[in-house]
């Protein structure tokens, strides 16, 4: 008998036929003698919908009052799954985060979860029960409703698996498993049978949208077994877990991209102790993220170009704060471009192949597609390119390093 908890996104659980459909699921699986844990987000379109209400009401509403108001979506799924589950003929009981007790810090609509008390949820489990949880939310040290920011629901779900020493957390979502790369810009990829922690941390935080961060971080520090599921068909999805010999053979797992790179450059800065951090230091301060950076030697080596980029959203905001920063610094120019994106091949046999960056290159060079900016890590490499090369690009290198074909990379 295996401990297994369920996670159902918002698409998952969208309609009442989706709900009949995922107790369906739920009830095969209990039916085998395992134990089965439930975590569902809203319905999908009702978070939106419940902010849209706020908004009528109230320009900055009161982040308290915002996770009360928010936290009754996933009430309502839980409400229903139970019911759906009990006209099956499966024992079933539904719980708030509050009501697991999954105590959180108090900052409200990115709270972070601190413990879990899993008693009730063992008790429930040994008598029978399918338990379906709230996902998204918890509560902090005096009572008050938080939720868990964007993706909470996976995180609950990874956080209860812990807690239970679940054999396996398996997440249902709209897609059958993690993929060499996205399906939309080359039909040629590829379901991964299965995919490290490492390098799915990388996948996800370089722009694919499969699992969030935290969910993966968080699973990775208290070794849960995730697996990526769809819900809309059977198969045997993607398991992410720890690095195992059979995965050397691979030197790239999938390639990544980022729609949301914006570049900029400042031109001739005095090439002087501490330039770094006068140009970064007034961006860090306004809370925007820096990615890529790039310092350059200007031909009179006296001065630099110093080249980063940042997320589309914080485009405007770094610009204006940058011209600033190169008054100060009796810069010569300062250039801008947001039509760039990222592509980015990941993959733990890098660290047992050499060669790569070389093969990348030239793949893209063949295509006449200029690198703008060039980063590296154990086991990814990042490139900044034309956003018009986006979709040539991602075919190319796919086919370069032959990940349409199971073990050919």
């Amino acid at each position: 008998m295996a401990l297994i908890v369920q996670k159902y996104g918002g698409t998952s659980v969208g309609t009442i036929e989706r709900i009949q459909a995922v107790a369906g699921k739920i009830k095969t699986k209990a039916e085998r003698g395992d134990q089965i844990v439930v975590v569902v987000s809203a319905m999908s379109g009702e978070t939106n919908r419940l902010i849209g209400l706020a908004d009528e009401i109230e320009e900055a509403p009161s982040p308290r009052e915002m996770d009360v108001l928010v936290s009754t979506g996933e009430q309502v799924t839980i409400a229903l799954l139970c019911m759906a589950l009990h006209k099956v003929g499966c024992q079933a009981r539904s719980y708030t985060g509050g009501q697991v007790q999954i105590l959180t810090d108090k900052a409200h609509s990115k709270a972070r979860i601190k413990d879990i008390n899993g008693a009730r949820v063992k008790a429930d489990l040994d008598s029978g029960h399918v338990v379906v949880i709230a996902g998204f939310q918890g509560v902090d040290d005096h009572g008050n409703i938080t939720t868990l920011g964007r993706g909470g629901s996976d995180t609950t779900a990874v956080a209860m698996a812990a807690a239970l020493k679940a054999d396996e957390c398996q997440i249902y979502t709209d897609v059958d498993g993690v993929y060499t790369t996205d399906p939309r810009i080359e039909p040629k990829a590829r379901r991964l049978d299965r995919i490290t922690f490492e390098e799915m941390l990388e996948m996800a935080s370089l722009g694919s949208k499969v699992l969030q961060i935290r969910a993966v971080e968080f699973a990775g520090k208290y070794n849960v077994p995730l697996r990526v599921l769809s819900s809309f068909e059977e198969g045997e999805g993607t398991l992410i877990t720890f690095e195992e010999d059979n995965v050397e053979a691979a030197k790239i797992s999938g390639i990544a991209f980022n729609r949301d790179e914006a570049k900029l450059t400042v031109l001739g800065v005095p090439d002087q102790p501490g330039v770094a951090h006068k140009i970064l230091g007034p961006i860090s301060d306004a809370n925007i993220e820096v990615d890529m950076i790039v310092q350059n030697i200007a031909a009179d080596e006296a001065t630099t170009d110093f080249t980063f980029t940042v997320h589309q959203n914080d485009f405007t905001q770094a610009k204006e704060i940058l011209q600033g920063v190169a008054e100060s610094l009796k810069a010569q120019d300062v250039l801008n471009d947001d039509s760039v994106v990222k592509i980015s091949l990941v993959g733990v046999g890098m660290r047992s192949h050499a060669g790569i960056a070389s093969e990348m290159f030239e793949a893209l060079a063949k295509e006449g597609i200029n690198i703008r900016m060039i980063s590296t890590s154990e086991i990814k490499i990042s490139v900044v390119i034309d956003e018009k090369y986006l979709e040539l690009g991602v075919r190319t290198l796919h086919e370069a390093f032959g990940l349409e074909s199971e073990g050919v990379a």
